[in-house]
């Protein structure tokens, strides 16, 4: 048992991201200890000798170690479980997006939490990234004017394993539904319509999956604003994630920086000495941090949370919205799909 004033921080998933996790969790200021656990009890006893850190020999032993709160960085299909377990056992949690892979299983998720007062933040990190924050700022104190055009981009590097794919929701729920969460956080609008084109160029196992390498995205927001998101999975320049708002006034982009792998062919321009992100662990490397620091402060009761279970539903419609209108091939409006 621990007592009252010990922060003990738990982690199920020590995969790529959960162990990066439990590494930023060990070092925050204020953190007593930290306990991994994982499908996999040998990867979880290797991270955790590895970092120096507490290892559970399973979930439950995890839930049960008296927990200030709980990090979620397992697959999709364990979310909805851990969540509310977490929750009924009164156990604050922090959890990788998505909440659920579809939209009725994230409406249950928030069915169960609904009376509950435990926070559960999602983890969307890009409301944590530095620049993403300054272009919001500028937005809402008007510095920009009227916004006219917004302009978002994720564009891998190279594909994820086949085998994820088909089990990934699809490149809409999967990798735009960043872009979306980004766009209503930055903005502060809602987006109200959709038009979504997808393509394959790249491996057949994209299309075997119902799935598309590629896609191209027109959204309206609820002011009228127009935006525009762009989604590939093979950028080799490197990995390439900015947004642009554009208004009357000025204009704000992110991700505009020397390691941003943007090549110009203008005469006399000279390129960036510095290599291009090779993914999103290097781009948003003090994000994922910030995004930590938040959490301990939401499950110590300091801090509202930043990014709730609601926030998820609703870049998941937009995502879904999306979904329906590749297939159909004509715009949709994002009440179509809410439940």
């Amino acid at each position: 048992m621990k007592s009252a004033n010990t922060i003990r921080l738990g982690l199920a998933g020590t995969g790529r991201i959960g162990a990066a996790h439990a590494e930023t969790l060990k070092n925050l200021t204020g953190v007593d200890s930290v306990l991994v656990a994982d499908a996999d009890p040998e990867r979880a006893r290797a991270t955790a000798t590895k970092l120096g850190v507490d290892f559970a020999q399973d979930i439950d032993e995890l839930l049960a170690a008296d927990l200030t709160g709980l990090v979620i960085a397992t697959a999709t299909d364990s979310h909805p479980e851990l969540i509310t377990r977490a929750v009924d056992l009164g156990i604050p949690v922090f959890c990788e997006k998505p909440v659920a892979a579809d939209i009725t299983g994230t409406l249950a998720v928030i069915d169960h939490i609904a009376s509950s007062t435990v926070p559960v933040q999602i983890g969307f990190q890009r409301r944590f990234d530095a620049g993403y924050r300054a272009a919001r700022s500028a937005i809402a104190t008007g510095e920009l004017g009227w916004l006219h055009t917004v302009r978002a981009t994720t564009l891998d590097p190279e594909p994820p394993p086949a085998d994820y794919i088909p089990r990934s929701g699809g490149i809409f729920r999967d990798c735009g539904v960043h872009d979306f969460d980004i766009i209503r956080w930055v903005t502060g609008r809602e987006v109200t319509e959709v038009y979504a084109l997808g393509a394959n160029r790249g491996d057949d196992f994209f299309t075997a999956a119902n799935d598309v390498d590629t896609a191209l995205v027109s959204l309206t927001l609820d002011d009228n604003t127009l935006a525009t998101v762009s989604l590939t999975r093979y950028n080799g320049a490197g990995y390439d994630v900015r947004l642009e708002a554009l208004g009357s006034k000025s204009n704000a982009i992110v991700g505009l920086d020397d390691r941003a792998p943007l090549h110009s062919v203008e005469p006399n321009y000279p390129p960036s000495p510095f290599p291009a992100y090779p993914g999103f662990m290097d781009r948003f490397r003090n994000a994922y941090t910030a995004e930590l620091v938040a959490f301990l402060d939401v499950a110590t009761g300091r801090l509202e949370n930043p990014c709730s279970p609601l926030d998820a539903l609703e870049a998941f419609y937009i995502a879904e919205a999306c979904e329906l209108s590749r297939a159909e091939r004509r715009p949709v409006p994002v009440a179509e799909v809410r439940r």
